[in-house]
């Protein structure tokens, strides 16, 4: 139960309290159920693709493959925990744009491990799912340019996310959800400081952030109180680590759709910022197919100040950085016809470089002015002959406004899973796919 000084201290609704109260009390179809299963769908097919990659060797052997049904409270986490990091490490994860968090990586692993321990319902762990989607990115909505500098969105806001789910699946009322979410919120942390030597520490923004949250929810199940002015506080988290940030962005909107509605799905497995300018590079490369390397004069990418901040590599070191790489991504693409696990290698490198390392970036409007609402880039080849060819992209394949269709998923997913040693991959997706109508949870094989 809450204490009456918690509650007077709460007595004007804080912004976690309504964040919470809108989360709960938001209309949910169908549709939306169908919705959310498919990027559940997507979440768990990178789970099982990323077991096939040298941090998730590591991850799997640190956790002994993790366990299937978590039992206890400090099973779920962990299981959480494994889950989140695999699902974030190929890179082919879904990104909500407005808020640069990747959602799917931190809800779906803290709310297929709860609703595994708790027997949830098919429909109760989608609407879950829904919750923590919203909870997740509606903070990272308002937490500014200036954050995301040196703050990873996934990491800082995902145990926002991850606790609203979890406590949705357990059950919890609106004073211990406030609990919970005031704890996960205490706990954001992830820096951007490993792209400076292409180090695994994003995979562990991921888990970690899931983690969080469940282990938040079940403590505040026991009655474990947390700040709830976590957010808004004068010590919470815009005070620390939001300078440019605006709180009110986090209630803006409320009568539109779910937010997951609003997320988009990766084709490719890169850097979501690098999406909007392959996706232009592909286009070009059809135009191009017949024009040899040495025809080409100059390449430019015109973007937006995120997308250079985190991606303008030219010389790409390692598969990792190489998914950071607007140079290699735009090259690769060009010269191939196509982005696939496979681009990244070591041997795919080696024959992009010499394009890639001529490729400018540019800060450019109208990219720069709409970013983040819209993620938009060019790219301009230039040929010997004097020919320039372009290709605008407002937004890129994936995003709302151009969104893969369940068949692609579908077929993303098979890929995913068929890549991470899954050999009926097409079954586990129609199992996902099923869960709307579904009793109970599939125990799908995700760790063993």
């Amino acid at each position: 139960m809450t204490s009456p000084q918690a509650h007077a201290a709460d007595a004007a609704p804080s912004l976690t309290r309504r964040l919470v109260t809108h989360a709960r009390t938001k209309a949910s179809s169908g549709d939306d159920l169908a919705l959310a299963a498919l990027f559940v769908l997507d979440a768990v097919a990178n789970t099982l693709g990323g077991r096939n990659s040298e941090a998730g060797r590591l991850l799997l052997r640190w956790a002994g493959n993790g366990p299937l049904a978590p039992a206890s409270p400090a099973e779920t986490g962990t299981s959480a925990f494994l889950m989140g990091g695999l699902t974030h490490i190929l890179e082919t994860d879904d990104l909500h744009r407005a808020s640069v968090v990747h959602p799917g990586c931190v809800v779906v692993p803290a709310a297929w491990a709860m609703a595994l321990r708790t027997g949830a319902s098919g429909a109760e762990f989608l609407r879950a799912v829904l919750e923590g989607f919203e909870v997740t990115t509606r903070v990272g909505m308002g937490v500014g340019p200036a954050h995301y500098r040196i703050w990873h969105n996934t990491a800082t806001c995902g145990p926002y996310g991850s606790a609203m789910a979890a406590a949705t699946l357990l059950g919890l009322d609106e004073d211990q959800s406030v609990h919970a979410l005031g704890n996960a919120g205490s706990q954001s942390a992830g820096l951007w400081e490993f792209l400076e030597t292409g180090a695994m520490t994003k995979h562990l923004h991921a888990g970690h952030a899931a983690q969080a949250g469940v282990q938040a929810a079940d403590l505040a199940a026991l009655g474990f109180t947390g700040p709830p002015r976590i957010l808004e506080g004068d010590k919470g988290f815009f005070a620390a680590a939001c300078p440019d940030g605006d709180a009110e962005l986090v209630m803006s909107g409320l009568e539109g759709p779910w937010q997951l509605a609003l997320t988009s799905m990766k084709p490719w497995p890169s850097c979501r910022h690098t999406h909007p300018a392959i996706d232009a590079a592909l286009d070009l490369s059809a135009t191009l197919k017949h024009v040899s390397p040495d025809e080409i004069h100059a390449v430019k990418v015109e973007t937006y100040q995120a997308a250079e901040d985190v991606c303008d590599r030219a010389h790409a070191t390692s598969e990792y950085e190489a998914k950071f790489s607007l140079q290699h991504c735009v090259a690769t693409a060009l010269e191939n016809g196509e982005v696939t696990l496979a681009s990244f290698s070591d041997e795919a490198r080696v024959k992009a470089q010499r394009l890639a390392s001529g490729i400018e970036i540019a800060v450019v409007d109208p990219y720069a002015s709409a970013y983040p609402a819209d993620w938009g880039s060019a790219v301009e080849v230039t040929l010997t002959d004097g020919a320039v060819h372009r290709a605008e992209r407002s937004h890129a394949k994936g995003d709302p406004e151009a969104p893969l269709l369940p068949p692609d998923v579908v077929r993303k997913a098979v890929d995913l899973m068929e890549f991470g040693g899954v050999a009926s991959a097409e079954e586990l997706a129609e199992a996902i796919l099923a869960l709307p109508l579904s009793d109970r949870l599939p125990e799908l094989p995700i760790f063993g």
